[in-house]
C-alpha cells in the first residue's frame, strides 16, 4: 500500500535555494545542525550536509572549522549567485561573442539601458 502522504518532491535547487536563505538569515556562521532545524527539521541532517557540500562545490557558501563540525557562511548574496552562473554558463560556450550578442538583442529597453549605464559607470572606475 502506498502513502499518499508523502511530502511533494522538490525542484531543481529548491532546496539549496532554502539552504540560502536560512544562511542568509543568520547573524553569524552556523552549523549543519541550525540550518536543519531552520528548515523545519523535517529533512535528514545527511542531506544538509550533502546540500551544503554541493554549495561549496559551487563557490556559493564557505566553511570554517567550529570544533568537530563545520560552521557555513554564504559566499555573496542572491545577485551574486545569479551573476556567478550566467558566468558559468557564458564559459561553457565556444562562441562568447555570438552569446552575448544574443542575451544583449533579447534584452527588455529598460534592461539595456541600464547594462550600458553600467558598462559606462564600469569603464569610468576603471579610468581612475
Amino acid at each position: 500500500m502506498t502513502d499518499h502522504r508523502r511530502s511533494r518532491r522538490r525542484g531543481q535547487g529548491e532546496l539549496e535555494g532554502q539552504v540560502l536563505a536560512a544562511l542568509r538569515a543568520a547573524d553569524e556562521p552556523v552549523t549543519a545542525g541550525w540550518v536543519q532545524e531552520r528548515l523545519g527539521g523535517d529533512l535528514a541532517y545527511t542531506t544538509v550536509i550533502t546540500i551544503l557540500t554541493r554549495l561549496l562545490a559551487k563557490g556559493a557558501v564557505t566553511r570554517e572549522r567550529a570544533g568537530r563540525s563545520f560552521a557555513w557562511t554564504p559566499s555573496s548574496d542572491e545577485a551574486g549567485l545569479a551573476a556567478r552562473r550566467m558566468r558559468k554558463v557564458l564559459d561553457g560556450e565556444q562562441d562568447r561573442e555570438a552569446v552575448l550578442a544574443s542575451f544583449v538583442t533579447a534584452l527588455e529597453p529598460e534592461d539595456e539601458r541600464l547594462l550600458r549605464e553600467l558598462l559606462g559607470r564600469a569603464k569610468d572606475e576603471g579610468e581612475d
